[in-house]
């Protein structure tokens, strides 16, 4: 059974999430927040596995709130969600269609998934139990704008990433290209020859190495220290870029 936490400040659409959530099987509703203060206590007082967050389109307290709900530890006020696992809520944010800005900031937060306001209510509750399981969601809507928003960002911490990705072997550089590239675990064993469970290996060093939370975040890193690009940026593959090498089949930058 996944625990749910709904972060809204609209009455009627806290009503529907419960609703819609409680219809199902597998979830449950341990309470309600209006405001990004109740968020913060009600997730540490009930402990839930997922917070799902609705955000404005203007709202930066939102932002503040998901780092201290998913990262305690640099809050000394809030305590940790569970002292037995040491692990924090996941945090899954609805985002609407136009709010394409807050996308890199609540991912940096420490957002396990974004997923767009009128996503059907099959993906929500799929979403819900992804993110919980420790997996992240990224609405594809939001993938280009995302990405676009890592090209423009300064680049004034780009030498940290760039120390933090030379701190990776050349398999774990490897396996960080292909999990940007879209590959899932087993992709990824197949077209580097390795087993699936050293893939879940290389993937909990490149994560605890680059500091970051789950996939998404590293898919967010490998696009900002340049190891791979959009597809829409990629010249045109040649016979030859689809080789035997190891790792043939995607292109790094």
């Amino acid at each position: 059974m996944t625990t749910v936490l709904i972060v809204n400040d609209q009455a009627l659409q806290r009503l529907g999430l419960r609703m819609f959530l409680e219809s199902q099987p597998d979830l449950t509703v341990v309470g309600e927040a209006t405001d990004c203060a109740q968020a913060v206590r009600a997730a540490a007082a009930l402990r839930p596995e997922v917070v799902l967050m609705d955000m404005g389109r203007t709202d930066v307290d939102r932002v503040q709130a998901i780092r201290r709900i998913a990262r305690p530890d640099s809050h000394a006020e809030v305590p940790r969600t569970d002292p037995a696992s040491g692990i924090p809520p996941r945090v899954l944010v609805l985002i609407p269609s136009d709010g394409d800005e807050y996308a890199y900031a609540t991912l940096r937060a420490g957002a396990g998934g974004l997923l767009l306001k009128d996503a059907l209510p099959e993906e929500l509750a799929a979403a819900l139990h992804i993110v919980a399981l420790g997996g992240s969601v990224l609405s594809p809507r939001l993938t280009r704008a995302l990405i676009e928003a890592v090209r423009e960002r300064d680049s004034t911490d780009s030498l940290d990433r760039r120390r933090r990705l030379s701190c990776l072997t050349e398999r774990e550089t490897e396996v960080l290209a292909a999990l940007a590239s879209g590959w899932s675990n087993t992709e990824i064993a197949e077209r580097l020859s390795i087993a699936p469970t050293t893939v879940k290996t290389h993937i909990s060093s490149i994560l605890a190495k680059i500091g970051a939370r789950g996939r998404v975040q590293a898919v967010v890193f490998a696009y900002e220290t340049g190891l791979v690009r959009p597809p829409w940026q990629q010249p045109r593959p040649r016979e030859s870029d689809f080789s035997d090498q190891p790792g043939g089949g995607f292109r790094s930058a």
